[in-house]
């Protein structure tokens, strides 16, 4: 099951909560309001740099928008089909399609600091995306396929069984090599921060 039309409604009951306004959630972020509006209504579908932003922006961990559990504070155990559930993003390609299909391996344990997931990326023609960054760490190992990293100005490839630990801040983008489908492993360390400006090297805010 697809549960990506809960990211915009989570963001809008958050937003409205803490009674902010879309003004001040994009001056917060350094997104426009217009984009925060798509993401608000399912209309757009987001990456995940807008979304740790939202998520800082906000206070809440980027973890509060992909689940609906309630606390536990014990070691949490993902048996094989429960994280049969989707979330999914665009990953920065210009047609904003979903490319990126989550499976959370967390959902269960809503004060986490880290965010693992097996991801399923779908074949895709369109080699045009842009670089986006946001505070934190990831750790990627391929289960399937080649992948590719664009990582500022260096390019990796990663076969099956290869591994790869950056830092989130530096512009990045993660797409499987030539188009082909890939699956992955990901582990997102997003740090909670009541700093609401987000700069990213000039990274820019599309999706």
């Amino acid at each position: 099951m697809d549960r990506t039309n809960v990211i915009g409604e989570k963001v809008k009951s958050l937003r409205t909560a803490k009674e902010i306004s879309l003004e001040e959630l994009a001056d917060r972020t350094g997104l426009a309001v217009e984009q925060i509006t798509r993401i608000e209504e399912n209309i757009d579908i987001p990456s995940l740099a807008p979304l740790v932003k939202l998520a800082r922006a906000l206070g809440v961990r980027l973890g509060t928008f992909l689940d609906d559990q309630p606390d536990e504070a014990g070691p949490v155990v993902c048996r094989r089909g429960d994280a049969d559930d989707t979330i999914s993003f665009s990953n920065n390609a210009l047609d904003a399609r979903q490319h990126l299909h989550y499976h959370s391996l967390s959902r269960s344990k809503t004060d986490r600091h880290m965010e693992p997931f097996i991801v399923d990326i779908d074949a895709n023609g369109n080699n045009e995306f842009h670089l986006s960054a946001h505070e934190g760490e990831e750790f990627i190992m391929v289960l399937k396929g080649t992948l590719e990293i664009n990582y500022g100005k260096y390019t990796y490839l990663l076969e099956e069984g290869d591994t790869i630990y950056y830092d989130s801040i530096v512009p990045h983008h993660v797409h499987a090599f030539e188009g082909q489908e890939a699956r992955i492993l990901a582990v997102i360390y997003t740090p909670l921060s009541s700093t609401y400006k987000c700069n990213f090297l000039g990274a820019d805010n599309k999706q």
